[in-house]
């Protein structure tokens, strides 16, 4: 399955609700493909690919790739820099955000 933004206009429990479908699916075995901007989407996908550093012409390039954690620790990811935030407060003390760097 490939979706594009599927949060887009809907409210908080019905985002929970895609959330339940969304890992019905891939527990079904099914892949799916997300293009998404919502943090609560973000921070339950098993990978992730952000593409940057900014959008259209500034943009496409691979800026962090791997779980939520991972990308997290990229200080170069917007993506990943907000992550972080939603990471260590739903962790509290138990998340701590180091420098990680994926480049080769």
């Amino acid at each position: 399955y490939l979706l594009d933004e599927p949060t887009t206009g809907l409210h908080f429990d019905d985002v929970k609700q895609l959330l339940e479908v969304l890992n019905r699916l891939t527990d079904l075995g099914n892949t799916v493909i997300i293009i998404e901007h919502h943090l609560d989407v973000i921070k339950q996908a098993d990978w992730i690919i952000d593409l940057g550093p900014e959008g259209g012409e500034a943009g496409g390039q691979v800026v962090a790739q791997g779980t939520p954690e991972e990308v997290a620790c990229v200080e170069k990811s917007f993506t990943g820099q907000a992550l972080a935030a939603v990471l260590d407060r739903q962790a509290g003390a138990s998340f701590k955000v180091e420098s990680l760097s994926l480049d080769p």
